[in-house]
């Protein structure tokens, strides 16, 4: 699956996803994890929950288009607005408690995968998998 990660350092989940300078994406599965690829933003907003009703400009814009194909988007925090632009596009949204190396995130979901899966992980597979139906009915 492909997962991003909101980070300001590409090292740690260490950002709001509107003020996000950066999102790493990775393709995880129980076994292995690779690098995809890491994407800059310049339009980061600030992170203090206030917004400049003068700004017009869409800066979560890039942001959610450079989650497509996405199973799942791991932050500090996410707005209301931005997290329903997230999971419109069946991407579910995780807010962490605390800023975490990438990798110790990456080794959690590896073992999910690897266990029982909670239910939010299991309806993220089965949508995963009902997506793909189609490539078994030619074999």
């Amino acid at each position: 699956m492909k997962v991003a990660f909101a980070t300001n350092d590409l090292k740690k989940v260490d950002a709001h996803f509107g003020g996000a300078k950066q999102m790493v994406f990775y393709e995880i599965t129980e076994d292995s994890s690779r690098l995809i690829e890491a994407v800059q933003f310049d339009n980061a907003s600030a992170e203090d929950g206030t917004h400049d009703p003068s700004d017009s400009d869409d800066r979560l814009g890039p942001k959610v288009d450079a989650l497509k194909g996405c199973s799942l988007l791991f932050v500090l925090a996410i707005g209301g607005p931005a997290a329903a632009r997230v999971i419109g596009l069946k991407v579910h949204p995780i807010k962490l408690p605390a800023v975490e190396p990438i990798s110790d995130v990456i080794s959690r979901v590896q073992g999910m995968l690897k266990g029982n899966p909670p239910p939010w992980l299991r309806k993220v597979l089965q949508t995963e998998n009902h997506s793909m139906d189609f490539l078994e009915e030619d074999a």
